[in-house]
């Protein structure tokens, strides 16, 4: 004996006819034997795809930390192209969760089990930052003092650059820093909440936009 149940004591221990057993399990051609098998495959390979679907959602939160990692690294190196790739990847990542979470709840509604609804739930509120939010640039063309000619306008743009390459400095490391914060709050949920990560996404790729045009800004005003 190896220990596993046979299907003879499942029936033993489960009283019920063919015609039942057929009626919940669907149309079945075969004994109630083979119908118990086939329960059994059925009810084996629904639990081995929670397991799985599970994973992928444990899976995703180490790699929405990875991606915090290396954002915090690109950003900091200026790094175009990379930071819009790694968004990307994050979309990806958000999408394949999505699809795990609805097999999921299907499931567990097959299995009888309770799950709790989202939209009984609050959806977390994510933080957002406006570019109002972020240290001005000085200019001469706001000062209140008025100059004679050109000579004084640009010798009060000497006066302001250590000012302004310090404003620009603070405005992108601000946009950057609550990009970071985005992703490492909606990886430690592993996406699992859809309306939290769909709200994190958005308002990443919304702060992604902001840290380019604070790059532009600079660009203009600075020349690099």
């Amino acid at each position: 004996m190896d220990g596993k149940p046979r299907v003879e004591d499942l029936l033993g221990a489960v009283p019920i006819t063919v015609a039942e057993l057929r009626g919940a399990v669907g149309r079945f051609e075969g004994d109630t034997a083979a119908m118990v098998r086939a329960s059994i495959a059925t009810a084996e390979r629904a639990f081995a795809e929670l397991d799985a679907c599970d994973g992928v959602i444990d899976a995703a939160g180490v790699r929405g930390e990875e991606v915090a990692r290396r954002l915090r690294e690109l950003l900091a190196r200026e790094a175009r192209e990379e930071v819009a790739a790694e968004l990307a990847a994050l979309d990806k990542i958000a999408e394949e969760v999505r699809r795990s979470s609805a097999t999921l709840r299907l499931l567990n509604q097959v299995l009888g089990r309770e799950t709790v609804v989202e939209d009984d739930v609050p959806a977390a509120k994510v933080p957002v930052l406006h570019e109002a939010q972020l240290p001005k640039v000085p200019s001469v063309y706001g000062d209140e003092a008025e100059y004679a000619d050109l000579l004084g306008v640009a010798g009060r743009g000497e006066e302001l650059a250590p000012r302004r390459e310090l404003a620009h400095r603070e405005r992108l490391s601000a946009v950057a820093a609550h990009l970071v914060a985005l992703v490492q709050e909606v990886a430690k949920t592993g996406f699992a909440d859809a309306r939290f990560a769909h709200a994190s996404l958005r308002e990443a790729h919304a702060a992604h936009a902001l840290w380019l045009r604070c790059l532009e800004q600079r660009r203009r005003d600075l020349g690099r």
